[in-house]
């Protein structure tokens, strides 16, 4: 891919190629050095993903929260897969991790209002498991406030 014909999609994979392998993003200088974009152009493209909802920035910084279906930031809602383990903002996406990376694997949560472990997952490609993710916010509003989604 020539990355200076689409810098966003540059620095996009430059993130979720560091949080798969590391389970963390790249700086902006090891994103400039893979890209060989410089870090100006970096910068504003976490801008830009970050206002098409792409990844999620912690608020009023540049430091990257989210990187859906990921979480760089601990959370109750941990995917594992091969060995590693990654974060996920939400329940929804735990799962979402699993596509994603293109692996089975287990998610270690708890129910939060009972606090009971649940057990769940995908397994051959299919979900398992008897718990129920409830979604308090419609899905046409989760941009509202993401963090509390």
């Amino acid at each position: 891919m020539d990355f200076f014909a689409n810098p966003d999609a540059a620095v996009r994979d430059a993130i979720y190629s560091s949080v798969v392998e590391h389970g963390a993003a790249a700086l902006p200088q090891e994103i400039a050095a893979t890209t060989g974009l410089d870090i100006a152009e970096v910068d504003a493209a976490v801008q830009r993903l970050a206002d098409a909802h792409v990844i999620v920035l912690q608020p009023g910084t540049a430091v990257i929260s989210w990187a859906p279906p990921f979480s760089l930031v601990p959370t109750p809602f941990r995917s594992c897969a091969a060995g590693a383990a990654w974060f996920a903002p939400c329940a929804w996406d735990a799962f979402g991790i699993f596509a994603a990376i293109g692996k089975d694997g287990s998610i270690e949560a708890r129910c939060a209002w009972s606090g009971v472990s649940l057990t769940c997952g995908v397994r051959d490609a299919r979900v398992y498991g008897d718990a129920v993710v409830h979604l308090l916010v419609p899905a046409a509003h989760f941009w509202d406030d993401i963090f509390f989604t």
